[in-house]
């Protein structure tokens, strides 16, 4: 009797043993799977994105949409913000779409010499036929540099499909005389490297020759896919002027990124003059150099955290960093250096334990 109910005991064990491997397994595949994220080429009415989601496709909240800047793909722009612990809080609430320009994903394939590339305006309009394959009505879009070029395209000829944009290093003006001039020459006397190497870096990061500008400037010059970061180089110098203006401009919540020390400083601050006050905010950050999504992701997400915040998303989550004051700017600007930026400010005091401030309202961070 005693060895029956031995035996019967054993029995029964296995299974329960079979299926808590069968489901750690399945657990940690799922992890992997999120984490490397899921590759597609999705055709579009110009040609294919390769494009890469990381997350479960829920439709119930807008998938977060990012665009890379030159010289960069989506993983070398992003990876880095994205995979920071803090902004994990965010990660797992939404869909991560990213997407590679034409021919810049790591690995592609180089050009044949005889290839026209596709404009600014064209793959803007590459990027619907991304939101119809993964079935999203709308996006917050994350661009930097030529990335956030393009996604202003997109977003001024598709209202309706983004809910909110943040626009690192963002240059909405059309190459000037001067601007042309300059390039003709940096063409003639610096290498294809170098040129983008200068558009991705503040002139004393260059000077100081970073760790930072050391890694990009190898990867870049042995890319098997070189010639297409020139071709997509050329195109965004051949860029339009966005012609934003107060009465012209996003129909969503904006934020400008930029360093204080960036190259297109000048340029985000004339952006900034140039949109509406009551739904822009504009981050200028200290010490971050050209590429504040590389240098200071702890201060990006936590930024990152207030505006979906302000668009009414993750009201309960924590803030680490940001300072919970409301005040009320003119210029909607702030600064990441721990203390109020050069401009108009109203301030209207510290009301602690406050809903966080919509996009239009002045951040104050104490880092």
């Amino acid at each position: 009797m005693t060895t029956e109910m031995q035996e019967i005991a054993i029995t029964e064990e296995k299974p329960l043993l079979t299926g808590q491997a069968e489901a750690k397994d399945a657990e940690a595949a799922a992890r992997i799977l999120l984490d490397q994220g899921q590759e597609h080429s999705i055709e579009t009415p110009h040609g294919l994105l390769h494009v890469t989601l990381h997350g479960t496709r829920t439709t119930r909240r807008p998938a977060i949409l990012t665009f890379h800047d030159v010289g960069l793909d989506s993983k070398s722009c992003f990876s880095p913000l994205f995979k920071f612990g803090e902004m994990q809080e965010i990660v797992k609430n939404f869909t991560l779409i990213h997407v590679d320009a034409p021919g810049q994903e790591e690995g592609a394939a180089a050009y044949p010499a005889s290839y026209q590339y596709p404009s600014m305006d064209t793959i803007a309009e590459m990027i619907p036929s991304v939101l119809q394959f993964f079935n999203f009505r709308t996006v917050i879009g994350v661009g930097v540099g030529v990335g956030a070029y393009i996604l202003s395209k997109f977003a001024i000829a598709n209202p309706d499909s983004v809910e909110g944009l943040v626009l690192v290093n963002v240059d909405p003006n059309a190459r000037g005389w001067i601007d042309w001039a300059a390039q003709k020459l940096s063409s003639v006397t610096s290498s294809p490297t170098e040129q983008i190497l200068s558009h991705l870096f503040s002139q004393e990061e260059m000077s100081s020759n970073t760790n930072l500008v050391q890694s990009h400037r190898e990867r870049i010059s042995k890319a098997s896919n070189l010639v297409n970061m020139e071709l997509f180089w050329k195109t965004y110098n051949s860029r339009r002027d966005l012609n934003i203006d107060r009465n012209n401009s996003f129909k969503c919540p904006v934020m400008l990124v930029v360093g204080d020390q960036a190259p297109y400083e000048e340029a985000a601050v004339e952006c900034n003059s140039k949109m509406d006050p009551t739904t822009t905010s504009f981050l200028k950050m200290a010490d971050a150099g050209g590429l504040p999504q590389l240098t200071q992701p702890a201060k990006l997400t936590e930024a990152f955290k207030y505006f979906i915040q302000g668009m009414g998303y993750m009201a309960s989550s924590c803030m680490t960093r940001l300072s919970r004051s409301r005040t009320t700017s003119l210029s909607s600007s702030y600064s990441m250096d721990g203390s109020r930026s050069r401009s108009r400010t109203l301030s209207q005091g510290s009301q602690g334990g406050q809903m966080p401030p919509s996009p239009s309202q002045t951040m104050e961070v104490s880092c």
